[in-house]
């Protein structure tokens, strides 16, 4: 697909889901990195359901830091993995403490080095929280662009790159959003909804049914 296609893809989804937020619910550059790694192989609204009790006492890295690794996987439980979750929440607290005066940094080369923030979690905060430019890649973006063909490839990061590639840089934090909303409102894994599709015609999905 060329970029004079994926130019209109994306048009179409700016008229379609204009305004598109995070459904995470955050207070703070710190509370949206605690949220986002809860919210690996967890829905977001589970994680909203967790961070709404752990918010209440433990929204800072210096109170976050009070808990012990047991207790807080206790809060977190059910957001699943917990345990390496709270191990990287921690570490990344202390990191935020000790690295950069307990501000959550704000580019994406820092971001990286805080515990348990792979490539997704530092673009999503760096583009949520500080307005960067950036795609992050999530299940519902891969599956996306890789049906509609904005991308080919089944590995997250090559996908990235093609959406770079393809994406006027303006529109990537935006596109996230809107190729997240596709996935779960019409484009979904197992039925996607094709003859409600904004996209059927520019759409590259070779099992499309209209």
């Amino acid at each position: 697909m060329n970029k004079e296609k994926a130019k209109i893809i994306i048009e179409k989804l700016d008229k379609t889901y204009f305004g598109a937020k995070p459904a995470l619910n955050f207070n703070s550059e710190y509370e949206l990195l605690v949220a986002v790694i809860l919210s690996a192989q967890c829905t977001d609204e589970r994680v909203n359901k967790v961070t709404k009790i752990l918010f209440e006492s433990y929204n800072s890295p210096s109170k976050m830091l009070t808990l012990s690794v047991d207790e807080l996987s206790s809060i977190i439980l059910p957001c699943g993995l917990n345990n390496s979750k709270a191990k990287h929440i921690l570490g990344a607290s202390k990191s935020i403490i000790d690295n950069f005066d307990g501000k959550v940094p704000n580019n994406l080369q820092d971001l990286r080095t805080l515990d348990g923030v792979g490539r997704k979690t530092a673009n999503v905060v760096y583009s949520v929280a500080f307005g960067g430019d950036a795609i992050a890649v999530d299940t519902h973006v891969q599956r996306v662009s890789n049906r509609i063909g904005l991308a080919k490839s089944d590995n997250p990061l090559t996908t990235e790159k093609q959406l770079m590639k393809k994406i006027d840089k303006s529109m990537w934090s935006k596109s996230h959003h809107y190729l997240i909303y596709h996935g779960r409102r019409v484009c979904t894994a197992r039925s996607p909804k094709c003859s409600e599709c904004v996209l059927v015609t520019e759409c590259e999905y070779k099992n499309k049914k209209v």
